[in-house]
Formats: C-alpha cells, structure tokens, sequence
C-alpha cells in the first residue's frame, strides 16, 4: 500500500482543540443545601400554560447557570403525543441512516471506476472512509483486508459494503449491551449528562416510557434548574408516562435538588430515578466542575450511585463528540452511550469511532421525534444500515 498523504489527516485532526473559557473566581462549594432551607416541589405532572416561562434572576451568589450562549438544551416538544410510527424498526433505522449511507456509497462507487484493487484505489477509499467519520484505524482495517484478500483483483462495490458491513459489526458488537437494572439498588440512580442541545430530555422522555410500560416505577428530577423551559419539558414528559417529576424554582442549586430527589425516590421506593442535568460544554472547567459537585452530593445519599451516567450524544456533531466521550469520561464517570438524531447527518459513523477508541456500552440510539424513537442498539441492524442493505423489510 503506498504512503499515505499528510495533507488529510492534517485537514481532519489537525486543529487544535478551542479553548475553555476563563472560568468564574467564585469556586465550587461541596457544601449541600439543606433540603429544609428550600422546600422541594413533588408534584403529578400537569399540562403547561401556552405562554413560554420566563427564566427567573439567578439569585445573588449563585453559581453561573450551566447553560452556553442562551441555546437550549432541546426543543421543546409538543405536549401532545406522537403517533407511533407504523414501519418496522429496522425500517426507520435504515431511513434514519440513509444520509450516511447514500453519502458513503456514492463516495465509494466514485473511487472504484476501474474493476482492480490497487494501491492509488485502496488509498482513496481508506479517504472515503475516514471522511465519512468511521475513524482511522477502522479506515486502515477495512482497506488492509481487501488488500490482503482481493489486490490486484477485480472487485465490485457491493463486495466492498460486504467488507464495511462486516467490519462495522465486529467493531460495535462488543459494546451493544442493554441497560440493566441491578435489583439490589432501589432507586437504581441514572444520571444524564451531555451537551446543549444533545436530546438529553427528550431521551429521558423516552426511556420513561419504555420502562413504565415494563412495569417499573420511574422517577424524574428536573435537574436543569437554570431553564424553566427544560423544567416544563421534562414535566410534559412525565405527564405523558405518568409519572412524578421533582423540581425546585428556577436558579436553585441543581446538587441540592439531586440530594433531595435520591432521598424522596428512596422513600417512595421507586424502582428508577432519572436525573436530568443542565447542558454543558465539556470545555468548561467550572460547569463540569458543577457536574463533579452533583455525583458528589448523590453519593452522600448511596455511596454507590449514580449507578449509570447516561452520555447523550448528537450524531451532527461528528467528530466533536469524540472529545465529549473523552472528556465526560475523565469528569463524570460515564457508563454507557446514548446516540441521537441519527436521523438528521451523514456524519452516523462518528459511532464507529466512538466504539472503536472507548469501548463504552451503547445502550440506545435514536432516529426520530416520536416516543417510539428510541431502541436498544443492535450491532448488526446498525452495520446494514450503515453500509447500505441489501433488503429492506
């Protein structure tokens, strides 16, 4: 295989990483807010007033809201339900991926204009490849097959999708797990984290739902108390599921509010408690700081929880979400993946990577609006879909 060209590597990891911005004087305090200073809200979910909640002043010597630049978390969903779609799930993940495969196909069928596998062909597709955020060493070991079995040999591109498909698969196997539920932990303490914007709420949303349908007893904490919008859609998600949401006003300290939602989940004996966050630039040392602070204030209550720290990830953001994996990792511990708007990019490969590098369980993705968007992530429907499959039922 002949050396490869510095250029695209350079044009594709080569920038270096933006850097944080200063963070506040004001450090963060381990200190937790007594649950008597400030009476908690437990309430049944009821549907919201049209008009969009204001944010109320951040109290004097709070610490500065969690959110970035004024953008939201998520959007804010429409209280009433969605139908569920009627096609199969494979069928929508393969609609979902359809951007990325299209583009991949089409960037592959474009290299391969003469039948033989040579070096100048092999180079090329390792390019497409990459590009098509698979990673590198996905890229080497897709091309380092096909050169071992097929160089100098006529080759289809249908041949090549089988290898990719192939490959994607044996990568992503080893971390399609589901979530399990240890009996022993009651609540069973789930943490999400992520990225403004990342589908955090509407994915707690959902797994509401899937696991009040299999007869567990869910709770949720509004754990974005900076944005009354992100309150009220986790409320009008709950509603939906039936379940109760805890929450304080807007700018309470988000620690205490996990403090005291551990403890009022204990004593309703919940099965689930899902503990919504604010979003967070995985640049900013104080907001992850903030983030340190929650899982520390958590612990005092179960020294063992949270017992999973659900990372959402965008699939738009592509490469990006690497440094989100890393970085989460290093400060808040995190167990599995959660990958959403698979749906809205060509960029679904960014998986692949994520997979390869860490390691860490992908749980669910999502490829979609709807309740029923959100499914345990299978290895082989992903690879099919990805790399364009054959037959689709």
């Amino acid at each position: 295989m002949s050396e490869k060209k510095p250029g695209l590597f350079g044009r594709l990891f080569g920038k270096k990483a933006v850097p944080a911005e200063e963070a506040p004087t004001e450090a963060v305090s381990d200190a937790v807010e007594s649950s008597s200073a400030e009476e908690i809200t437990v309430e049944k979910t009821v549907a919201l007033e049209p008009e969009a909640a204001s944010i109320a002043p951040e109290p004097e010597g709070a610490i500065a809201p969690p959110t970035i630049d004024a953008v939201d978390d998520e959007p804010k969903v429409d209280t009433e339900p969605q139908p569920e779609e009627k096609k199969g799930w494979f069928q929508r993940l393969t609609s979902g991926l359809k951007k990325s495969s299209d583009q991949l196909t089409d960037n592959i069928a474009a290299v391969f204009t003469k039948k033989k596998l040579d070096d100048e062909t092999l180079e090329q597709l390792e390019d497409v490849l990459i590009q098509a955020d698979l990673g590198i060493e996905t890229a080497v070991d897709i091309t380092e097959k096909l050169a071992k079995d097929r160089f100098d040999k006529e080759i289809s591109v249908d041949e090549i999708r089988q290898v990719l498909r192939d490959e994607v698969a044996n990568v992503l196997a080893p971390v399609a797990l589901p979530l399990v539920f240890d009996g022993g932990h009651r609540p069973h303490v789930i943490l999400m984290v992520g990225v403004n914007g990342s589908g955090k709420t509407t994915t707690i949303g959902k797994l509401t739902a899937k696991l009040t349908k299999e007869g567990k007893k869910v709770v949720l904490a509004a754990g974005d108390t900076f944005r009354a919008a992100a309150v009220e859609q986790l409320q009008v998600w709950g509603e939906r599921s039936g379940v109760e949401v805890i929450t304080r006003p807007t700018g309470a300290d988000a620690s205490g509010l996990a403090f005291d939602a551990v403890s009022e989940a204990k004593a309703q004996g919940a099965d689930v408690l899902i503990i919504d966050t604010a979003g967070r630039l995985q640049n900013r040392d104080e907001l992850m700081a903030e983030l340190e602070k929650i899982i520390r204030v958590i612990k005092k209550i179960d020294a063992s929880a949270p017992h999973t720290t659900l990372l959402t990830l965008d699939a738009t953001t592509g490469q990006n979400a690497l440094n989100q994996v890393e970085i989460f990792g290093q400060r808040a511990g995190v167990t599995g993946l959660v990958m959403t708007k698979l749906d809205g990019t060509a960029r679904g490969g960014i998986l692949v990577a994520i997979a390869k590098k860490f390691k860490l369980p992908v749980h669910f993705i999502g490829v979609g609006e709807s309740i029923g968007d959100l499914e345990p992530f299978q290895a082989q429907d992903f690879a099919e879909a990805i790399a364009g499959a054959s037959d689709v039922t």
